[in-house]
């Protein structure tokens, strides 16, 4: 199973991901995809012995140049690891069911366009929010509006900061996409062995 990854800015869940694989022989990494040629996700990209690539806004907008470098790494599946762009329907269409998100917070709550990072833990703890937490979801052409894969909560505290959401969500990110994207895609990862043999 051949899984690119795509992420906007420091990556720590790609990092995550990739390290979590790194002695997995039915998954392979082959790419990091960013809208952001300065993201910190590069740099962990490198560290890591993986190539990472950038595009503009509007390559992904068209999708066609994504497509094309997906297509020439031979992937099976796209990743959205803090990614903050709209997939386009080319990709969607490319991969049906093949393309999932993580969101830190509890869809349908605090999600849509413009929903993203910090602004979904300030509006989160604005909103006197008990609980938080993560949502993975398959993508389609709305803003986190996919049928939902996978979630988990955390207790929040009438004094917790968005800071203090960020790092109880961060927290449950790292736990459960690993372990996700295994539990999804693995049973096909072995078919795809069984018929290769």
């Amino acid at each position: 199973m051949r899984i690119a990854l795509f992420a906007s800015g420091s990556g720590s869940n790609v990092e995550n991901i990739l390290r979590y694989f790194e002695n997995d022989d039915f998954f392979v990494f082959p790419l990091v995809v960013s809208n952001k040629v300065d993201a910190y996700v590069h740099q962990r990209a490198k560290s890591l012995h993986v190539l990472s690539f950038s595009f503009s806004r509007e390559d992904f907008l068209s999708g066609e140049p994504v497509l094309e470098l997906l297509r020439s790494y031979e992937i099976d599946a796209v990743v959205l690891a803090g990614f903050l762009l709209k997939i386009p329907p080319l990709l969607i269409k490319a991969f049906p069911g093949r393309i999932i998100n993580i969101h830190p917070a509890l869809l349908p709550k605090f999600g849509g366009r413009g929903m993203y990072g910090d602004r979904v833990h300030r509006a989160v703890v604005e909103a006197g929010e008990t609980e938080s937490g993560i949502s993975i979801h398959y993508v389609n052409e709305n803003y986190d509006e996919g049928n939902i894969i996978f979630q988990a909560s955390c207790s929040l505290a009438e004094k917790d900061t968005p800071e203090d959401v960020a790092t109880k969500v961060q927290r449950l990110e790292h736990e459960h996409f690993p372990k996700v994207i295994e539990s999804l895609w693995r049973p096909l990862a072995a078919a795809s062995t069984r018929e290769r043999e």
